[in-house]
């Protein structure tokens, strides 16, 4: 990548990737705020190192009538990784897009396991 990325730009990016996600995505998206932050917590990256983009909440498949009235769950990509890659803007909007879709796929309920099994990891 010639330049890096300022904030806006990767917000841009991310907005865009939500703009053009699936039909069947969209569909199943329910309660949830995708956020965009410079790095992850120094606690969540002391665990998991250099992660693009985490998912908290409680997923789709766990939820019961409890779950009514709750706080929104959170999507956040995390510009700092994404842009340390060292990637094109091509590249980057892709791998922005491959990791929105990672953690939607924990939103939806389906756990990293089974992302590898498909070739979503």
């Amino acid at each position: 990548m010639h330049h890096v990325p300022n904030m806006t730009w990767f917000e841009t990016v991310v907005d865009d990737a939500v703009d053009n996600l699936p039909d069947w995505v969209v569909e199943r998206i329910d309660n949830l705020l995708i956020l965009v932050e410079e790095e992850p917590p120094a606690e969540i990256e002391a665990e998991h190192g250099d992660l693009l983009g985490i998912y908290d909440g409680v997923n789709l498949l766990e939820r019961s009538e409890e779950y009514w009235g709750a706080l929104p769950d959170q999507i956040t990509i995390f510009r700092g990784p994404h842009v340390r890659m060292g990637l094109s803007e091509t590249e980057l909007r892709s791998e922005v897009r491959k990791t929105l879709l990672h953690e939607l796929a924990h939103h939806i309920g389906i756990e990293d396991d089974r992302l590898t099994e498909i070739g979503w990891d």
